[in-house]
């Protein structure tokens, strides 16, 4: 049986298309997936992210650990601070990317659904093995989590929350209280919009919907609900990976573009084999590639070049933003200069296509 967040009959009463999702059963969207996207761009949005893990890390030996397993070197990482860093086996392959946060007591750690289990069981294997001492707590559950996102939501939300959130930076949090209700507002979020992304219990979930996204059936809210559909042409747009696409066991870091998120002065789980990638350089690397035309080049389309196949696409869409169709793709690296020709082979049929710097889409600051 799927599981559901506490946000369920929410998505229910608003008529969201419901779909499995990493085990759960999440919106996949509402009103249409372009609807959506263009209204988080424009204005903003609440997603439901309730699926994905959330591990607490305290203890003697917390630090010491997550600087084990994480690439970044999260012993200088301030209070109050968030980071994006990535899990990597011995290989140097992506067990997945996560955002790890520094508390007072405590670290905090969101983690993509479909690997949670994954990383709770090799979490629990490394400090058996390393005999370190440090607790690790499981939250997910006990907790729901949202998204907001869009040009207008930091305005909104700094009306409703007991805390100063247009003082915070990107990739900074906060813990307050409000109603006897404790909540952490995180200044982050994965659409290339500003936003905040808030957890809070799950008992008090329903209340904190209304709370926090107001009247969403009016077609003028300034915050309507959007599900995982435009979520992820959203994330496609502003160049953000998305595990199992862009990251896997069998690609490394330094191949998608994230040489920024690994910390090769420090020794960590995989940080031999990727000092001799960073060393030798990357076979291939991580490109955006613009297409001619508005068809889409899918997850494992082949990407050609002179008749020979010199990569894969890794995510493709129509940006409902830009108007074209675009991707990323895991190509040769000596044909990822910008403005590259190539080509994608759309079974059968050679679509013309150019190298293009990532992001495809910025805010405008």
């Amino acid at each position: 049986m799927l599981k559901r967040t506490p946000f369920y009959a929410f998505h229910v009463s608003m008529g969201a298309r419901l779909v499995e999702f990493a085990g759960w059963d999440m919106p996949i969207m509402y009103r249409g997936i372009v609807d959506e996207h263009e209204q988080t761009r424009k204005s903003g949005s609440i997603f439901d992210v309730s699926h994905m893990g959330r591990l607490q890390f305290s203890g003697k030996d917390a630090t010491a650990f997550l600087n084990h397993v994480l690439t970044r070197n999260v012993a200088e990482q301030k209070l109050g601070q968030s980071r994006y860093s990535l899990v990597c086996n011995a290989a140097g392959g992506v067990m997945d990317d996560i955002i790890v946060s520094r508390d007072v007591k405590h670290w905090m750690m969101v983690c993509n659904a479909s690997n949670r289990d994954k990383l709770v069981k090799y979490f629990a294997d490394v400090r058996r093995q390393t005999n370190m001492d440090f607790d690790m707590a499981d939250q997910t559950e006990s907790t729901a989590m949202v998204a907001i996102q869009g040009p207008k939501v930091i305005e909104r939300v700094a009306d409703l929350l007991p805390v100063d959130v247009r003082a915070l930076k990107r990739y900074q949090f906060e813990a307050g209280s409000l109603m006897l209700t404790k909540f952490t507002v995180f200044r982050s979020g994965y659409t290339g919009e500003d936003g905040v992304e808030v957890v809070i219990p799950a008992k008090v979930a329903g209340m904190a919907m209304k709370m926090l996204a107001g009247s969403m059936g009016k077609a003028e809210s300034t915050i309507k609900p959007a599900g995982l559909g435009a979520r992820d042409t959203l994330r496609l747009e502003a160049g953000m990976p998305l595990y199992g696409h862009e990251l896997t066991e069998e690609f490394d870091p330094l191949s998608a573009g994230l040489a920024w998120a690994v910390d090769l002065k420090k020794d960590f789980v995989g940080a031999e084999p990727l000092r001799k990638i960073a060393q030798e350089g990357p076979r291939r690397k991580l490109v955006g590639l613009e297409l001619d035309g508005r068809r889409i080049a899918r997850q494992g389309t082949p990407v050609v070049r002179d008749g020979h196949t010199i990569g894969e696409v890794t995510s493709g869409t129509f940006s409902p933003t830009l108007q074209k169709s675009i991707a990323m793709a895991l190509v040769d690296a000596a044909l990822t200069t910008e403005g590259t020709e190539l080509g994608v082979d759309l079974k059968g049929s050679i679509n013309p296509a150019k190298v293009v710097k990532l992001p495809f889409y910025k805010r405008a600051s």
